[in-house]
C-alpha cells in the first residue's frame, strides 16, 4: 500500500513537470505548406526567388470601388498608390493598375486585384508578417474597400481556427468523457482515475511533441490529433484495466492479487495494443512531407504516454481504491453481443454475407473519389479569406493567383513556346518576356511585367479553370531550353502525386507490421490476416462517407487527410481487435472449444469495447463542428469508423469469419514457432 501511494505521488509530480513542458507546445508547432521537398516545383520556386526576386503571390488584396469602376481616375490612382505601398512592405507587388491585365479586373469592372510575394517560410510569413499586414491593409475608405486574402492568409486563418477548435474541444471533451465514464462505471472514483489516464496521455504526448519540435518541424494540426487520440486511447486502456480489475475482484480475489492479475493479463494486452497502434502510425514517417510526418510523431507520442499511464499509474491507483471502483450493486453481464455472435456463427454465410453487403454498399461512394488540391473552401463561409475568394470565383474570369510559373534557369523562352503554352486546354493567357499570348495569338503585353533577367526567362501561365492535369500538360509541351514548372498549382500537384504515389507502400507497411505484432500476441497466422481484411472493410465505410459528405464542396479531396485517417483508423481498429482477440484466445486456451470460445470471448469483452467505442467516437465527433473542413473530415470519418468497427465488424463479421475458418483460426507453420498464451 505505501508503495502504491508513493508511486502515485511520483506520477503526479512527473505529470506536473511534464505539463510545464507541454504548455509551450502550441507555440512551438510549425505552419507547413503543401510542398514536396526536392520536386520540380520547389526548384522553380528557388529559381524565381534567387534569380528574379519574386514568386507565386501569397498575399492578395481585393479592391472594390464604392462608386463607378476601377478604371475611374480617382479609383485608379488609389489602386496604384495601394500597389506601391504594398510593394514597399513586401518587396514585390503588382496589380491591375500596374500590369493592365484584364484577368485582374472583374467582369463588371467594379473590382480589381493586387498581388504580392512575401519571401520566407510559412512560419515567418504567417506568424510574423501577415498578422501585421492583414489588419493594416483591410480598409473601408470613401473610394474603395480593401479585403485581404492569398494562399498564406488562407492557411493562417486555418491555423487560427484549428487552434480555437483545439481549445474548444478541450472544454467539451473532458467533461463529456467524465460523464460517459460515470454512466459506464456508476462510480465516480473509477471514472476519475480512467479519465486521468487520458489526461496524462494528452499532457505527456504534447510534452514529447515539444521535444520533437527541437529537432524538426511539427504541424500545428498534430496538437488536434494528440488531444482526441490521447483522451480516446488513454481512456480505452483505462477502461480495459479497470474492467479486468473489477472482474478479478468479482471472482473473489483480494485487492493486491486482483491488481497483480490485472497487470499480468490486461497489462500485457495494453502493451500489445500500444505496440500495434504505434506501428500503424509510425508508417506516416515514411512520407517525406512534414505535414504528414507530424501526425506520425503525434501518434507515437500518444502511445508512449498512454501505455505507462495505464499499466503503471492506474494499477497503483486501483491498489489504493480497491472495492471503491466496483458497483455498489451487482449487475448481470450484458449478453446481447454474445447472443448475436452465437446466432451469426450458426449461419455465418447468410448473416455475415448480409453484413458484408451492407459495408460494401456504405463504402461504395469511395469508388468515385477524386484526389485534388486544397483551397480557401477548407474554411467556413464566414472566414474573411473565404469571402474574398467567393467573390473572385463569382466575379473574375480566372484566378490569376493560381498561375503556373514556367522558368528557364539558364536559357530564354521564345515567343513560339509561349504561344504553344497558351494553346494548352485550360490556359487563359501566357505572359512572358517574348509577349503575351491567348489561344496561340499574341495580345498586348501587360505593362511592367518582369519575366526575363540575366540570360534566363520565365512565363506566367494563367489558367481558366481548375484542371487537375493542367500542370502535367504544361510540362509535356516541348521547350526551347531546360525549364522547370512551378507556381502554387504545380506545388500542390507535386505534393499530391508524392502522397498518392507512396500510398501503396504505406498501406503495405501498415498491414505488415500490425500483422506481425498480432502474430506475436496470438501465435496465429490466420487471425492477423483476417483482422487486416476486416479493418479494411471498416475503413471503406469511412472513405465512402468522406466522398459522400465532403467531395462535392470542392470537387475533390486533398489526399493527406484520408491517408492520415487510414493510419489512425486502422490503428484503432487493431486496438479493438487486440482486446477481442485476447479474450477469445483466453477462452480457447482454457476450453479448447474453437466455436464456443468466440461468443464467450465477445460476451466478456463487448461491454468494454462498446463503452470504449462510444467514448472514442464521441471524442472525435467534437471536431465535426469545427470550422476547418480537414478537422470536420477527421471528426465525422473517425467517429463513423469507430462505430462501424465496434458493431458490424466486431459484432457480426468477426464471428462469421471465425466460424468459417474453424480450427484454422489458430494455425501457424511449425517453423514460426507457434506461440500460445
Amino acid at each position: 500500500m505505501p508503495g502504491a501511494r508513493w508511486m502515485l505521488v511520483l506520477g503526479v509530480l512527473i505529470t506536473i513537470a511534464v505539463g510545464a513542458v507541454a504548455a509551450g507546445t502550441l507555440n512551438a508547432l510549425s505552419l507547413n505548406r503543401f510542398e514536396a521537398p526536392g520536386s520540380e516545383s520547389m526548384r522553380a520556386k528557388e529559381v524565381l526567388a534567387d534569380r528574379f526576386g519574386t514568386g507565386s503571390p501569397n498575399l492578395a488584396l481585393l479592391v472594390t470601388a464604392k462608386q463607378g469602376t476601377v478604371d475611374d481616375p480617382a479609383v485608379a490612382a488609389a489602386g496604384q498608390e495601394l500597389t506601391r505601398e504594398l510593394a514597399g512592405r513586401t518587396g514585390d507587388a503588382w496589380s491591375y493598375w500596374t500590369r493592365g491585365s484584364a484577368t485582374l479586373r472583374s467582369r463588371d469592372a467594379r473590382q480589381a486585384l493586387v498581388f504580392a510575394w512575401i519571401p520566407g517560410d510559412a512560419d515567418a510569413v504567417r506568424r510574423t508578417v501577415l498578422p501585421v499586414l492583414t489588419p493594416e491593409f483591410t480598409r473601408d475608405g470613401p473610394l474603395v474597400r480593401v479585403e485581404v486574402g492569398g494562399g498564406d492568409e488562407v492557411f493562417r486563418q486555418v491555423m487560427e481556427q484549428a487552434r480555437a477548435d483545439f481549445l474548444r474541444a478541450e472544454l467539451i471533451v473532458l467533461p463529456m468523457v467524465l460523464l460517459l465514464l460515470w454512466l459506464v462505471y456508476r462510480r465516480f472514483a473509477a471514472a476519475l482515475v480512467t479519465l486521468a489516464v487520458g489526461v496524462a496521455a494528452v499532457v505527456g504526448s504534447l510534452a514529447l511533441i515539444r521535444v520533437v519540435t527541437l529537432f524538426t518541424d511539427v504541424s500545428t494540426f498534430a496538437a488536434n490529433l494528440a488531444l482526441v487520440m490521447g483522451v480516446g486511447l488513454g481512456v480505452d486502456y483505462g477502461l480495459f484495466v479497470v474492467f479486468r480489475f473489477r472482474e478479478e475482484l468479482g471472482r473473489g480475489a483480494e485487492v493486491a492479487e486482483a491488481v497483480a492479475r490485472t497487470v499480468r493479463t490486461a497489462g500485457r494486452t495494453v502493451l500489445f495494443s500500444g505496440v500495434t497502434v504505434a506501428a500503424a502510425l509510425a508508417v506516416l514517417l515514411a512520407f517525406p512531407f512534414p505535414f504528414l510526418r507530424s501526425f506520425g510523431y503525434a501518434g507515437l507520442a500518444v502511445v508512449a504516454a498512454a501505455v505507462p499511464s495505464a499499466t503503471v499509474l492506474l494499477p497503483a491507483a486501483l491498489r489504493l481504491l480497491g472495492h471503491r471502483v466496483t458497483r455498489r450493486r451487482a449487475v448481470p453481464v450484458p449478453v446481447f453481443w454474445g447472443e448475436v455472435a452465437t446466432r451469426v456463427m450458426r449461419r455465418p454465410l447468410l448473416l455475415g454475407g448480409a453484413a458484408l453487403a451492407l459495408v460494401l454498399l456504405l463504402g461504395s461512394p469511395f469508388l468515385g473519389i477524386r484526389f485534388g488540391l486544397p483551397d480557401d473552401r477548407v474554411l467556413p463561409e464566414s472566414a474573411p479569406a473565404r469571402q474574398l475568394y467567393d467573390q473572385v470565383r463569382a466575379g473574375f474570369p480566372v484566378e490569376e493567383a493560381d498561375a503556373v510559373q514556367v522558368v528557364a534557369p539558364a536559357g530564354t523562352l521564345t515567343a513560339a513556346y509561349a504561344a504553344q503554352l497558351s494553346r494548352v486546354e485550360g490556359v487563359a493567357r501566357v505572359d512572358s518576356a517574348a509577349g503575351s499570348f491567348t489561344g496561340g495569338r499574341p495580345v498586348e503585353a501587360p505593362d511592367g511585367t518582369r519575366f526575363e533577367a540575366g540570360g534566363a526567362s520565365w512565363s506566367s501561365v494563367v489558367a481558366s479553370g481548375h484542371r487537375l492535369d493542367l500542370v502535367a500538360d504544361i510540362r509535356a509541351v516541348p521547350a526551347p531550353a531546360e525549364v522547370v514548372v512551378g507556381g502554387y498549382p504545380a506545388e500542390l500537384t507535386d505534393y499530391r502525386d508524392g502522397v498518392v504515389g507512396r500510398l501503396p507502400l504505406v498501406a503495405g507497411l501498415i498491414v505488415l507490421v500490425t500483422c506481425v505484432v498480432l502474430f506475436v500476441m496470438s501465435g496465429s497466422v490466420v487471425a492477423p490476416l483476417k483482422a487486416a481484411v476486416l479493418n479494411l472493410l471498416s475503413l471503406s465505410v469511412m472513405f465512402g462517407a468522406l466522398v459522400f459528405l465532403f467531395q462535392d464542396r470542392t470537387g475533390s479531396i486533398e489526399p493527406s487527410i484520408p491517408i492520415l485517417m487510414f493510419c489512425v483508423a486502422y490503428a484503432l481498429s487493431m486496438d479493438y481487435e487486440v482486446f477481442l482477440l485476447s479474450r477469445i484466445k483466453e477462452e480457447y486456451d482454457r476450453t479448447g472449444d474453437v466455436v464456443g470460445s468466440v461468443p464467450a470471448g465477445i460476451a466478456r469483452s463487448a461491454p468494454l469495447v462498446t463503452a470504449a467505442a462510444a467514448i472514442l467516437a464521441a471524442s472525435f465527433a467534437v471536431y465535426a463542428t469545427s470550422g476547418v473542413v480537414f478537422l470536420q473530415m477527421l471528426g465525422v470519418g473517425m467517429a463513423l469508423a469507430v462505430v462501424v468497427d465496434a458493431t458490424i465488424i466486431r459484432g457480426v463479421l468477426l464471428p462469421a469469419a471465425m466460424a468459417l475458418a474453424g480450427q484454422a483460426n489458430w494455425w501457424a507453420p511449425r517453423s514460426l514457432g507457434r506461440r500460445r498464451r
